[in-house]
Order: C-alpha cells, then sequence, then structure tokens
C-alpha cells in the first residue's frame, strides 16, 4: 500500500491498483470505498510461447506473492517464472503503470520479490517443468537481478540442485527449488528450499558461504531479528541460529518442538513469536 492505493496480484493472472477512498466518520471509524482504477494483465503472448509443452493456461500464471515497490516501480513474478517491473508514478493523477522491466525464471516464481536499498531484486523459483528445465538450469533458482539493466539483469545466480531431478512429470516432493521468499539480513541472503536446505549467500556475489539441512520442505520465509534467524521445518520443529557473523555457519540457539510442519513464516512482536503448524494450531512462543 502507498497512501490511498492497495497493489494487489491475482490468482487469475491479473494484477490491480485499488484506490481505496478511505474517509473518517463522525465515530471516529475509517470507512473505505474501493474502487479498482486499473487491472493489469501479467503475462503476454512470449511467456505463454516459451511454456508451450508445459501445459500451462492462463490459470497457470497467476500471481501467488505479494507486489513488492521501490521508488516507482512495482515488482511481482508469477506461476509461468515472468518477473515484472511496471512504472506506476502516475497513478495518482490517473495514468495507467507502464511496464518498464521483463525477466523470465523459466518456472513456477511463488515466492515474494525482495528489493534492497540500492533497488537490486532478489528471486526465488522452482524447477518443477520438464519442458522448461533449460532456462531454469540457465538462471538458477536463487538470483539477483538489476532492473536498471533490462537487457541482461542477471548479477548472480544460486542452482538447487546440483545433480538433476528426476526426469518426467515432476512429483511435488521431487521438485526442485524454492517456495520460500528470501530474507536480507547484513549483507546476506537467507532462504531455505524445498528439499530442505537453507543457505547462507552472500548478497553482493553469489557466494554460498554454509548450507544446513533440514526436514523438509522449508516453505516458510526466515525470520531475522537482533541477529537471530528463526526458521521453521517440516518436522516441526521451530530453530533460532545465530547470524551475528556472516561469515560463518551460523550455530542453533534453541529449537521448540510444535505439532506438524511448519509452513508458516512466523512473525515476531513484543518478544513473543507467533507462529502456525499443520497440525491446526497457532501458538505464541516466548520466554514465559
Amino acid at each position: 500500500m502507498i497512501d490511498d492505493y492497495l497493489f494487489e496480484g491475482g490468482e487469475n493472472g491479473l494484477w490491480f491498483v485499488i484506490k481505496l477512498n478511505r474517509t473518517m466518520d463522525d465515530a471516529g471509524l475509517v470507512q473505505v470505498d474501493p474502487e479498482i482504477v486499473f487491472q493489469g494483465v501479467g503475462w503476454d503472448d512470449e511467456l505463454l510461447s516459451d511454456l508451450a509443452g508445459s501445459g500451462a493456461r492462463v490459470n497457470d500464471v497467476s500471481v501467488e506473492n505479494s507486489l513488492a515497490i521501490s521508488g516507482n516501480t512495482v515488482y511481482f513474478a508469477n506461476s509461468g517464472g515472468l518477473v515484472q517491473g511496471w512504472d506506476i508514478s502516475g497513478v495518482k493523477d490517473g495514468k495507467d503503470p507502464e511496464r518498464v522491466f521483463r525477466f523470465w525464471t523459466g518456472d513456477d516464481t511463488d515466492a515474494s520479490v525482495v528489493i534492497d536499498g540500492d533497488g537490486m531484486l532478489y528471486v526465488a523459483s522452482e524447477r518443477e517443468r520438464a519442458s522448461t528445465y533449460d532456462r531454469s538450469d540457465e538462471v538458477g533458482q536463487l538470483m539477483k537481478l538489476d532492473p536498471s539493466k533490462p537487457d541482461d539483469p542477471l548479477v548472480w545466480s544460486v542452482h538447487d540442485p546440483a545433480s538433476d531431478p528426476p526426469q518426467g512429470a515432476c512429483e511435488e516432493v521431487n521438485c526442485y527449488g524454492i517456495w520460500a521468499t528470501p530474507a536480507l539480513w547484513n549483507g546476506m541472503v537467507y532462504v531455505g528450499t524445498n528439499h530442505g536446505r537453507v543457505l547462507g549467500v552472500r548478497q553482493d556475489t553469489g557466494e554460498v558461504v554454509w548450507e544446513k539441512k533440514l526436514p523438509g520442505p522449508t516453505w516458510q520465509s526466515p525470520v531475522v531479528v537482533d541477529d537471530v534467524m528463526i526458521l521453521g521445518d517440516c518436522s516441526g520443529v521451530l530453530h533460532a541460529f545465530d547470524v551475528s557473523d556472516p561469515d560463518v555457519d551460523p550455530p542453533e540457539l534453541w529449537t521448540v518442538q510444535l505439532e506438524g510442519c511448519i509452513e508458516s513464516t512466523p512473525a515476531v512482536f513484543e518478544g513473543r513469536i507467533f507462529v502456525g503448524a499443520r497440525g491446526g494450531k497457532f501458538y505464541a512462543i516466548g520466554d514465559e
């Protein structure tokens, strides 16, 4: 959200700019009267052509991540692997957004685009479409993109896995790549993969400094607060790692056993960690 405008993607492959028209009533309560002021298509003919042979349809190019904004540009990706940037500088004046950046990862990209202070994009993608393995192998599954160089934006990439996945239809457990949104902290990129690899990657060079193995899939996004990285695994264990020194494999500080695979991203608020798990329970975790 920026001011009175909401930017949202849809599972139908469209993305929207919505003016909320917020007002305050006599009781001091906020009222909204939402109005769609722009509706854009999140795919193009080139993408559908690139996906030919994968069985992709329009509903296979849904926007399942959160939109991210840097300056006057909104960024998002879709299930067809299309990363886009749209100029929204004229929205308040009634001007439609214009696409200014396009990059194809080759496969389903559900993780949200993360943007650093220099405007660089960190994109995590899956690797499950056999028909697009060539592109996935070319650009990797974790990539840093420079949108100021739209013709050649790839700065570095990290591949998952080192060996090829099984050929043919990709069952969910055999799919490789990343569903989780990366976290940036102290010059590092932290992310978990579908098979439980947890990576610490240098933000500037893409060097993998360390790697851990947890029971996968690790679909939730790592959360880093006060040099502590919090991450759950699919055996129901919530982990805390000391990431104060980016040059070392972070030691584990503590664990808490929960019920069921932890797929949701933890939230940290006023000394408490809030997280849900597949066992059907929602937890508040703290010192007391």
